[in-house]
């Protein structure tokens, strides 16, 4: 009876908390209230609560970005209004897989059947908890550990001490303080040494709750010698009113290991996202990352990789289409910190409309990181004038004997190129689609998931069509 009546007083709490606007959170007990209470009801440990209270104190001292910094001038985040925001809730106990979620994953109706034959496991996350988890028996006994993070905290302790919040902390940014505060059930993935993951795994966050604050939060760790591919999925469906992503994304890759991560969203109208991916790789590592654009109002994502032992190898790709008047902005980083590294960079962008895209590469090379190979190309499409795409690649070379080479291109659709199509007997948005299309393609190409690579084309063709449609209007 006791255990019960704290369960439900913890509740209340959450639910009270829960209302709470972030205007008040400069000296806001409640929302610290409401940060506890969700993990209390996560059944996190002591410590991992520990860390969020330290998060929130870290939130609450820290400033909003300077906009008259380099790296935050091209993104005015003005128009967010903190004051509107709620922390995310826990889902209702009967939520399930949206339909609409299941229909980009290309899942049965129950959200599990096709994870035995054609994925390794499934992890689903709506607002700030888990409703579906599995992950096949054969990977499950050969150590492989595919769940959320308090469970892994109760798990696996040492583990996830080890490593939550070590590559991305809290003081770096008010919004990684406040992600990590108010953080939903999160994922982790740990693939043990030498075990090798021939299927994809899934994992998926959506939003159901307009006007609050969401803070997904994935560490892959992968042992030394061991393969992996992880597919995030990230969307929400008729999310208009402004709401904020927190995204945190921590990649651990061991010696020798091998990991592919796609990071695909298709946030509803109203999502503003402020996100990080960052991997650290150990010696002869190999990442290769894609990371996918869609939705969303504002869109600010770092995506940065450490190269940290030497003969680590990266591929970074990326794809983003900008319509209406949404902002996406892109900044990326190459670190060679080890000798006889190689990373190798190609993001391509398409905007219209009114939108806008910033792309800001940086490839830096550290003292002593000789026999470094980098690579960076950035490649943007402006489909109608009113639309417009900056382009930045950077270099810092503090190294003497090494290859790197960066470059950027941004180009209108060519007239000649589409007359050319209309010739051989296509219509003129036919045209423009297959010169989309073939835009695209040389990234496209390489998503490991053969629904998921469907679903970036199709949302390709529907910025088009509504393109198409605004036209004729």
């Amino acid at each position: 009876d006791e255990e019960r009546a704290r369960r439900v007083a913890l509740a209340e709490a959450a639910r009270r908390a829960s209302e709470v606007p972030l205007r008040t959170i400069e000296a806001c007990h409640e929302v610290a209230t409401a940060a506890a209470a969700l993990g209390e009801r996560l059944g996190e440990p002591g410590w991992l609560r520990d860390l969020r209270a330290a998060a929130w104190r870290l939130a609450e001292a820290l400033p909003l970005p300077d906009p008259a910094q380099e790296e935050w001038r091209r993104t005015d985040l003005s128009g967010l209004d903190l004051a509107a925001l709620v922390p995310a809730p826990l889902p209702l106990h009967a939520a399930g897989v949206p339909p609409a979620l299941e229909d980009i994953l290309g899942l049965s109706g129950d959200g599990t059947a096709a994870v035995a034959e054609a994925h390794g496991g499934l992890l689903v996350h709506r607002d700030a908890g888990t409703v579906r988890a599995a992950l096949d028996a054969a990977l499950a006994a050969r150590g492989v550990r595919f769940t959320d993070l308090a469970t892994a905290a109760r798990e696996h302790p040492d583990l996830l001490r080890e490593h939550l919040h070590r590559l991305i902390r809290p003081e770096e940014l008010k919004f990684r303080a406040l992600g990590a505060a108010l953080r939903g059930a999160g994922t982790f993935l740990y693939v043990p040494p030498g075990v090798e993951v021939t299927v994809p795994l899934l994992a998926a966050a959506w939003l159901d709750t307009p006007g609050a604050l969401h803070s997904p939060h994935t560490l892959v760790v992968a042992d030394r010698g061991s393969v992996v591919t992880l597919i995030e999925v990230s969307g929400s469906l008729g999310v208009e009113r402004q709401t904020l992503v927190t995204r945190t994304t921590e990649l651990v890759v061991g010696e020798g290991a091998q990991v592919r991560h796609v990071l695909f969203q298709e946030w509803g109208a109203g999502v503003w996202e402020v996100g990080a991916v960052r991997a650290r790789l150990a010696r002869d590592a190999t990442l290769r990352s894609l990371v996918v654009a869609f939705g969303g109002s504002l869109v600010k994502t770092d995506v940065e990789c450490l190269l940290a032992g030497p003969g680590a190898q990266s591929e970074m790709l990326g794809v983003y289409f900008g319509a209406d008047r949404q902002h996406v902005d892109f900044h990326t980083l190459q670190e060679h910190q080890a000798p006889h590294t190689l990373s190798d960079l190609l993001y391509k962008g398409a905007v219209q409309d009114r939108a806008r895209t910033v792309f800001a590469g940086l490839i830096r090379v550290h003292y002593g990181a000789q026999k470094t190979n980098a690579f960076q190309s950035n490649r943007n499409l402006i489909l109608n004038a009113g639309a417009k795409a900056d382009s930045i690649p950077k270099l810092e070379i503090m190294a003497n004997d090494l290859r790197c080479t960066h470059g950027s291109a941004t180009s209108r659709l060519h007239e000649e190129h589409l007359f050319y199509l209309m010739s051989r007997g296509l219509t003129r948005p036919q045209a423009v689609r297959m010169v989309v299309d073939g835009f695209f393609a040389e990234v496209l190409d390489r998503i490991p998931l053969e629904r998921l690579r469907a679903r970036v084309h199709e949302g390709i063709a529907a910025r088009l069509a509504r393109r198409r449609e605004d036209a004729a209007a």
